[in-house]
């Protein structure tokens, strides 16, 4: 939903005709495609929020504004997802990017995905603080405050970034419709040009493509990770008191 200038036949009003277009066309499977890039990418990228978030919270006893994320993977996945893509595997996108754009352009968005994943993280991280201090003041483990409160803010966190978002798909698929149409010829680079560019092709709305789809995605996404991460805490913490009881 974030391609500026999608094939015909991919042209989506809402995320229910985006998913049902693409089930028909492409196949039942076709909406997974590149999850098991992300899921690589995920691990380490959550591994490093929830550290720096217990780190940042001890030391400043406030909210974290940090963010990682695997650059290569974020590309190979927005190209396996884009309609009608060439690329049958991980594999096989990553060494035909790689042959015919080089290396570098694993690393074309990089400038674009830290300044969204900086806000992004600073709202989503605060926003769950904010929730948690209305839902659960005494910050007991109760897993249906945490759901409400990752969903919550990763809905927020999700739509305050979405420009940012459609810039970075910009500069991982690099269509070559869109910028032909511009009379630009080679690759895009920077976050300033990817913001002038989607200003040029869609104008103010054109910054908010998908942000449906994108809230839809990481509302579940958040609040699995807060449960995720709010349980195996208290698990932790737990077993270290029952441990040092017994002692």
């Amino acid at each position: 939903m974030q391609s500026l200038q999608p094939d015909p036949k991919a042209q989506y009003r809402s995320v229910y005709e985006a998913l049902k277009k693409i089930v028909l066309t492409e196949g039942l499977w076709r909406p997974l495609r590149g999850i098991n890039v992300t899921m690589l990418g995920a691990g380490p990228a959550h591994a490093m929020y929830f550290a720096c978030y217990e780190k940042m919270k001890k030391s400043l006893s406030d909210t974290l504004q940090q963010g990682g994320n695997s650059h290569l993977a974020n590309v190979v996945k927005q190209r396996m997802q884009m309609f009608n893509s060439p690329y049958k595997s991980v594999l096989s996108c990553v060494r035909t990017v790689q042959r015919t754009e080089g290396f570098g352009a694993f690393y074309r968005s990089y400038t674009t995905q830290l300044t969204m994943n900086v806000p992004f993280q600073a709202i989503h991280f605060i926003t769950y603080e904010f929730m948690q201090e209305h839902i659960n003041p005494r910050r007991e483990y109760n897993p249906r405050s945490h759901i409400v409160s990752g969903a919550v803010a990763g809905a927020v966190a999700a739509a305050a970034t979405t420009p940012l978002d459609v810039c970075k798909t910009l500069l991982n698929t690099q269509e070559n419709t869109a910028l032909s149409s511009l009379n630009i010829s080679g690759h895009l680079s920077g976050m300033l040009n990817a913001f002038r560019t989607v200003y040029q092709l869609g104008g103010l709305p054109g910054f908010f493509r998908g942000v449906q789809a994108r809230v839809i995605y990481q509302m579940p996404s958040t609040a699995i990770a807060w449960s995720v991460y709010e349980f195996f805490k208290y698990f932790l913490t737990k077993h270290k008191l029952e441990k040092r009881t017994s002692l």
